[in-house]
């Protein structure tokens, strides 16, 4: 295996610790940004949706507040992003550059995105559904839980894997700036040093675990949903 990637990647081989480091960076930015966006945006998404006009729980001022922050971030693209929060993120974690200074505007990146992706999957919940657990007395949660959670289970891990992936795409922005990983990698080590072997197989790895994502999201997604089929035919 090193005799054919020394082959076919000498500058790969040659920068290999760096690139392994990178991947890790990478990994790390990742599942620590993606479990803080993850849960922060399904609960703004869960806000959105039963605070609206026609929600459960209808609070104009809540629904307003939630949806102009969420509008406004959304509307940033990232790298002005990462600039903009530099400051905030210096007074939150001590440094802006590195993983440690990534974590911050990657969140902030993901949770408008992944807000209006939970809103979506939740508002394709059956109305009817609904109403019928109101009627045998289920409260707020209650509905939440066992009506919007429950039934949009198949759409919420699809909208769950687009905004992985975008993730993924999100760390390498970031590492255009100072924060290490696949991206910082492939531009100071491939890029700016004329080695397009070390380009090549950063975007290898990032397809590779693109489609692996992918993979399983599809493959989550539809043993959830004959899941919910077989139920209710059982229940027939």
């Amino acid at each position: 295996m090193a005799e054919w990637i020394k082959q076919w990647a000498p500058n790969l081989y040659t920068y290999r610790d760096k690139f392994f480091k990178s991947c890790d960076a990478t990994v790390e930015m990742f599942w620590k940004a993606g479990l803080v966006a993850f849960a922060i945006g399904m609960v703004f998404g869960i806000l959105l949706v039963v605070t609206k006009k026609d929600g459960i729980c209808r609070n104009p001022i809540v629904y307003q507040g939630t949806n102009l922050v969420i509008n406004v971030f959304r509307s940033i693209p990232f790298i002005i992003l990462l600039i903009f929060l530099i400051p905030l993120t210096r007074a939150v974690v001590g440094t802006a550059i590195k993983v440690k200074g990534a974590i911050l505007p990657l969140v902030f990146g993901t949770v408008p995105f992944y807000t209006r992706q939970v809103e979506v999957a939740l508002s394709g919940v059956d109305e009817g559904k609904i109403e019928a657990a109101r009627s045998m007395g289920s409260g707020t949660l209650g509905l939440i839980f066992r009506v919007y959670l429950h039934e949009a289970v198949p759409d919420l891990i699809r909208v769950t894997t687009v905004t992985a992936i975008s993730l993924i795409g999100l760390t390498t922005m970031a590492g255009a700036v100072g924060a290490g990983g696949l991206g910082s990698f492939a531009i100071n080590y491939g890029q700016n040093q004329n080695h397009p072997d070390i380009v090549n197989v950063c975007v290898v790895v990032l397809l590779a675990v693109t489609f692996v994502l992918q993979g399983l999201g599809n493959a989550l997604s539809r043993r959830t949903t004959n899941r919910g089929l077989i139920t209710i035919r059982h229940r027939r």
